[in-house]
């Protein structure tokens, strides 16, 4: 699990907050504790990735806490776990309004409440963007996530084979391929596809690459590369 989670756990009952403390850490946790509601309104919220909030305490309930960080902006995306001695329906339909993420019952397994944060976590965690993954020569450049070729700012018209064959060329710079280098890659040694398919894709390939087709070099006899020392 991602030891960089830090939770904060908000409860009136000193030894629980110790507790969960202790083995929530053993996971990998940073862990903070906080013994009522008012101590943890005083403490830098917008450092933690989940609260385990306790409904039943002082003047500021879990409940009320929890429609407070609601309501503002730099809070309200906070994942909440209620912890709550009161096992009713009408308890878990309020924490839910609320906007919980969950809502465990007292007493509990550490084992329970270790996989409801897992999941909490993985459910509440940002989506990483896919990285940006480009090749490419001067104004030449293949986009590898979205499988699309730009040469000069304008989109290419590229078969899914065309495609797959530049991207061989680009990512292997000056490296000579055979036609059968090149079948077992591109087509996986398809017995029904000859050699002259590559040729003819070739072909096509430096007809939709304009001047850059120059730089997709036949070498006789040995196959192609694509060489960025071609002069005009």
């Amino acid at each position: 699990m991602n030891t960089n989670y830090r939770i904060l756990v908000v409860d009136d009952e000193e030894d629980l907050c110790d507790i969960l403390k202790f083995n929530l850490e053993n996971e990998g946790y940073e862990v903070e504790t906080a013994n009522s509601a008012e101590e943890a309104l005083k403490m830098d919220l917008t450092k933690f990735h989940l609260l385990l909030l306790d409904v039943m305490m002082g003047e500021i309930s879990g409940f009320k806490m929890a429609k407070m960080l609601k309501q503002v902006r730099e809070t309200c995306d906070i994942p909440i776990i209620f912890l709550t001695a009161r096992d009713t329906e009408n308890d878990a339909v309020t924490g839910f309004t609320l906007g919980a993420d969950d809502y465990i019952s007292k007493p509990f397994s550490l084992r329970e409440v270790q996989m409801r944060i897992k999941a909490v976590l993985r459910r509440t965690a940002p989506q990483q963007a896919v990285p940006a993954a480009y090749i490419g020569f001067k104004e030449l450049k293949l986009d590898l996530n979205k499988k699309e070729a730009v040469l000069c700012g304008e989109a290419l018209q590229l078969t899914k084979t065309e495609f797959e064959i530049l991207r061989l060329l680009l990512e292997n710079e000056g490296r000579v391929f055979s036609r059968a280098e090149i079948l077992r890659r591109i087509w996986n040694n398809d017995a029904e596809v000859l050699d002259r398919t590559v040729d003819v894709n070739i072909t096509r390939l430096r007809k939709k690459l304009d001047g850059y087709g120059k730089f997709v070099v036949t070498r006789l006899g040995y196959g192609y590369c694509f060489d960025t020392s071609v002069k005009d």
